[in-house]
Parts: C-alpha cells; sequence; structure tokens
C-alpha cells in the first residue's frame, strides 16, 4: 500500500531581501521578449536545455493548475520543479524543488551568478529571476518541470524554454490590457503564443472569443488541443481537492489531463503508485495559499483570495454566494492599473460594506476614485490607512453586524465570513499579519 501524497508547502518561506541584487533590473520594468534572454541563456551554458518542461499559460487559475499538476507528478514519484510568480510573502515562493522552497542563500547565489549575464545583456528583473531557476533546476537532476507563464505567454521568460511538448490553459480574461491588447482575442492569441509544433494543449472551459483562437493557432501548427471539462464532485464520484473552491475543479482536470499527455509522450520513468493513484492523491495534497484560503485574525476567521482582475472577481463572488447568504465585510486593495471599477462592482453584492485600503509600494485606487467609478457602491465604501488597521477595521466591522440586517438576508446569526480580495499583493501584506495557522 503506497504513502499518501505528502501535501505541497502550506506554510510560506520568509521573506527575503534581494532588492540589492535586483535593482539595477527593476527600472527595465514589463519589457516582453525573447531574444535578449536567449543570448543571456546562451552566455550562461543554455541551462534550459537540461531539463524537461511543461507549460501553463492563461489569465485566472494558472497557478492552481500548476500547483496541481506539480502534486500529481511528486505523487506519482518523479523528481519535479515548479516556477511560479508573483510570490506573496518570500522571492523563495517562486522556485519549488520537488517539496521545498529554495532557501535563500541558494537564491542569492543564483541572482549573483547571473547578475553580470544580465546585465551585459539588459534584462528585466524578471528575466534576470527565470535565468536562475532554469540553471537551479538544470542543476537540481529533476525529471520535470512545471513552468507558470508570468504575463502573456507568446513573448514570456519561461517561453525561452525550447522543449515544452504539453501545455495547459486556464480561464482566459481581460488584464494586462496595456501589454497584451484590449480584447479578448488579441490576449488569447498572446497566450496562444506558447503552442509548439505536435505539442499537446489541454484547456478547460474558454468564452467563445478565446476558444476560437485557441483551436485556429493549433491548427496552425499541428498542435493536438484537447478539451476538458471540470472534475465531479466528491458526491458524484469526483475526487477530494486540496484547494477550496468549485472553479478548482476546471483547473484541476486541466492539471489531469496534462498529466495524462506527459505520461502518453514523455514519461521520464513508470510512475509509482500507478497514474490514477498518483492522480487522486497529488489532487488531495495540492495546497497554494491565498486562495480562497480561511485564516484568522486575532482569532477571528476570514477568507483570503487575490481576486486582482474582474473575471477572478466574478468567480471569487459566486464561490461565496455557494458559501451561504448574508451581507460581507470587505477588505478590498486593488492596483492602479487594473480596472478597478470592474473589479469592485463584480465583488460587492448590495448589503455589503467594504475597506478600500493602499497597497504597500504598489500604485493603488483610492475610495475617492472608486467612488467617483462606481457611484451606486459609494454608500458602501470606507478607507483605511493600511492593512494592519484595515484588518482591525475588518474585525469591527463584521462583529458590528445586526442580527436583523443578518436575519433580514437569510444569514442566520453568524455573519458570514470577511474577505480579503483585490490584489495578490495585499494578500502579501496581510498574511505576515495574521494568526500562525
Amino acid at each position: 500500500m503506497p504513502e499518501p501524497a505528502q501535501p505541497e508547502p502550506a506554510e510560506l518561506p520568509a521573506a527575503v531581501d534581494l532588492d540589492d541584487l535586483l535593482a539595477p533590473f527593476t527600472p527595465r520594468g514589463i519589457d516582453l521578449g525573447l531574444d535578449r534572454l536567449q543570448r543571456a541563456l546562451a552566455a550562461g551554458g543554455d541551462p534550459q536545455r537540461r531539463f524537461a518542461a511543461v507549460q501553463v499559460a492563461g489569465t485566472n487559475g494558472k497557478g492552481s493548475i500548476a500547483t496541481f499538476l506539480h502534486a500529481i507528478l511528486r505523487a506519482a514519484g518523479l523528481r519535479c520543479g515548479l516556477y511560479s510568480s508573483p510570490h506573496l510573502v518570500s522571492w523563495c515562493e517562486r522556485i519549488l524543488l520537488n517539496d521545498a522552497w529554495i532557501d535563500p542563500a541558494s537564491l542569492r547565489t543564483d541572482l549573483t551568478r547571473w547578475a553580470a549575464i544580465g546585465l551585459a545583456h539588459n534584462l528585466t528583473s524578471f528575466e534576470l529571476f527565470t535565468a536562475a531557476a532554469f540553471d537551479r533546476f538544470a542543476a537540481a537532476g529533476l525529471d520535470v518541470v512545471v513552468l507558470e507563464v508570468g504575463l502573456g505567454g507568446r513573448l514570456d521568460a519561461t517561453t525561452a524554454h525550447p522543449d515544452r511538448p504539453v501545455v495547459g490553459f486556464g480561464a482566459i480574461g481581460l488584464d494586462h490590457c496595456e501589454q497584451l491588447g484590449g480584447d479578448l482575442a488579441s490576449i488569447a492569441s498572446e497566450k496562444a503564443g506558447v503552442l509548439t509544433p505536435g505539442c499537446v494543449a489541454i484547456s478547460g472551459p474558454q468564452s467563445p472569443a478565446a476558444g476560437q483562437v485557441l483551436a485556429a493557432a493549433a491548427r496552425r501548427l499541428g498542435a493536438e488541443l484537447r478539451w476538458v471539462s471540470p472534475l465531479p464532485r466528491p458526491a458524484a464520484g469526483g475526487p477530494q481537492l486540496g484547494l477550496a473552491g468549485d472553479v478548482q475543479r476546471s483547473n484541476a482536470a486541466v492539471a489531469v489531463a496534462m498529466a495524462e499527455a506527459l505520461a502518453e509522450r514523455a514519461w521520464p520513468r513508470p510512475p509509482s503508485p500507478p497514474l490514477g493513484a498518483a492522480i487522486r492523491a497529488g489532487l488531495a495534497a495540492a495546497r497554494w495559499p491565498g486562495r480562497l484560503e480561511q485564516r484568522r485574525f486575532r482569532g477571528v476567521p476570514l477568507l483570503l483570495d487575490g481576486a486582482h482582475n474582474p473575471a477572478a472577481a466574478s468567480v471569487l463572488r459566486r464561490e461565496l454566494d455557494l458559501l451561504g447568504p448574508g451581507p460581507r465585510c470587505w477588505l478590498i486593495g486593488i492596483q492602479r492599473y487594473k480596472d478597478g471599477a470592474a473589479v469592485l462592482q463584480e465583488l460587492l453584492a448590495p448589503a455589503d460594506r467594504a475597506l478600500i485600503v493602499p497597497i504597500p509600494e504598489h500604485p493603488s485606487w483610492s475610495l475617492d476614485e472608486l467612488a467617483a467609478a462606481c457611484p451606486q457602491l459609494a454608500g458602501q465604501l470606507q478607507s483605511s490607512s493600511e492593512p494592519l488597521a484595515g484588518l482591525t477595521q475588518l474585525v469591527r466591522l463584521t462583529q458590528l453586524a445586526g442580527p436583523s440586517e443578518l436575519a433580514a438576508a437569510g444569514a442566520g446569526t453568524a455573519p458570514p465570513l470577511p474577505v480579503v480580495a483585490g490584489s495578490l499583493y495585499l494578500l502579501g501584506a496581510v498574511i505576515p499579519l495574521l494568526d500562525p495557522r
């Protein structure tokens, strides 16, 4: 009888200060393209050619898909890495080697080695980090690495890996329009740029516009595009998932199909236990902090979810409505370049109340700006100065919910869990303030 799969790491590593190493690269900001990184990788010995990889693209859910897939491959006995972004608390979160985050000393060593090469080739900070991650994965002797796309796909740094026989797609929606285009077809075209001739691509349900673009790109390249439906719920015979929320059944289906495609085409060695058992064990073991995650602040339960664009906000709202009725209290921080009005309109129900908080070190929507953009919601909004004050106010708002108000909403006598949402960077600022698990 095989041992049960070990859960993915849920406790985040401690924060690590890399400002001295990354500062020379930060002014470049976002500058999509592969030529610079490919030249830098060649100068550093082409580490990307010394490990096998699969890739996950999309707008929402790609981190969850990558986490599910990594957990499945680990449960199958493979030596497996995971490259993801952004991080919540620590840069070390971006590189997972088997079951452990990279340690700060190794990360500093890797970035130091690549800094001179990166400066010579004018890399962005994300490109530098990707080169260092590729080098670490190559040195670790892994069977396969799961690469989560950072932004877009066609020109993303992870696409510098030359051989990705299996790729997966999370839900494609409107986000990063200033880099990827202002409509779904344009954004889907950039995401579809990860496809390569002859690869197997897996996607869950997409909008018609995005689905048509993916299908056309697959036909043009001779790639095989497989569509998958969400996994059944446990009551209908489906597997237990380690990540909360109904939307994760679609993300998990993509991960399962990617594992099956990898087994068909290029499985490094026979899985132990068999793939079917590894799939169930891995899905149950998956952990990904900050995604409909229940935590506590000073003993009071609350929910965390990034929900940083309108599509993700809509999904979060549906998930909350499935948990039960009642007015909710929110702590919301939205980056300035996001569609703050659309995010807020998706999140808030008529009786909800929300505290608008600035995200530390990131330009953010203010209370006045959101109230002007959403006048119908202005009466439901208050401001908070910073995350700790916001959490304290959030708990107080929740506790002040009156019994008559709750009863009128059909919520009984206990108020629904308060929610922190709007940006993964807000979650990164909040998590260190929460009670230990």
